[in-house]
């Protein structure tokens, strides 16, 4: 798993195609996607024409997919992964995580909803989901397993299951200077599951699934003077950050500039100074909240880490 890697979420059609094979060029081997984000097709395109033109093999590659909510239940994951596997024209991906630890009902929509609008959710079995998780990894179809949005009692619950075959190798989550994640990073540690951060540098401004209340985060004072220092750009600074405390970072973005900008992180070092001043910004704010669920029962987001 590679330090940087470039998140391919919704994008206009053919986007995704030039963002990768950009992204390859710079430098970039991780990338984020998942079946929800309806772009692997492009994804897998722009990975098999690099191989193709020998920029890359196949093992320089990591791709992380993802096991979208309506596909929890055990029957219902292989067939997910199989569509992931499908669209990219892959055999195989490096590493398959649960997107989210709450259960939706499976169906044609991945956001289902009754005739009030209300979601509807389903019962949510980790330990079976991650059995079928198992198997697809025993299969070959997947590398690695992880998870994303997990509080540690639902890590806890993975990692006591009776029979665990194949521990969480990640666990991604947002993570950044405003929301250092302290507790979960050390439990992480302490299990040997890898925090990959989501939003290091803070994220966009949609109201419909982001809290816009929270500061801008590129705009703080310590990183911009800090960045001025070394002459980056406060994202740099807080890539540079999490990396350095070993957080994997996965920027998403579709600009040319700024996929070759957030890639250039490496020759520059925090001092421990400047690290425990960034690390004292932390305000415990969550830029992505995902209020709308806030209701179901395996919502991760109401205990403390």
């Amino acid at each position: 798993m590679l330090n940087t890697l470039l998140v391919i979420s919704n994008t206009p059609k053919g986007k995704a195609l030039e963002c990768v094979k950009l992204a390859i060029d710079v430098g970039y081997r991780h990338f984020d996607g998942a079946l929800v984000y309806f772009n692997e097709h492009e994804v897998g395109q722009a990975i098999r024409e690099k191989i193709a033109d020998g920029s890359v093999r196949r093992e320089d590659i990591f791709y992380c997919g993802k096991l979208w909510n309506t596909f929890h239940p055990p029957e219902l994951v292989r067939p997910a992964l199989e569509r992931t596997l499908k669209a990219l024209k892959l055999d195989y991906v490096d590493l398959y995580i649960v997107e989210l630890p709450m259960a939706f009902k499976p169906g044609m929509e991945f956001y289902p909803k009754d005739e009030n609008g209300k979601y509807i959710y389903h019962q949510t079995d980790l330990c079976a989901t991650w059995e079928a998780l198992e198997a697809c990894k025993d299969a070959g179809l997947v590398r690695s397993l992880g998870v994303s949005n997990f509080n540690h009692r639902q890590l806890e619950l993975l990692l006591n299951k009776p029979g665990l075959k194949h521990k969480p190798v990640s666990n991604q989550v947002e993570c950044h200077p405003y929301f250092t994640q302290p507790k979960l990073l050390e439990y992480c540690r302490q299990n040997d599951i890898v925090i990959v951060g989501y939003c290091p540098i803070g994220s966009s401004r949609d109201a419909s699934w982001v809290n816009v209340t929270s500061p801008p985060l590129l705009e703080d004072k310590l990183l911009v003077s800090i960045g001025k220092k070394y002459n980056k750009s406060s994202a740099q600074v807080a890539l540079r950050f999490n990396v350095q405390r070993g957080v994997v970072v996965i920027p998403k973005s579709f600009s040319p500039e700024r996929i070759t900008h957030n890639f250039q992180i490496f020759d520059f070092s925090l001092t421990e100074e400047e690290m425990k001043g960034i690390e004292d910004l932390n305000k415990n704010i969550r830029f992505v909240e995902l209020l709308m669920w806030s209701d179901h029962p395996e919502y991760p987001f109401h205990d403390e880490f």
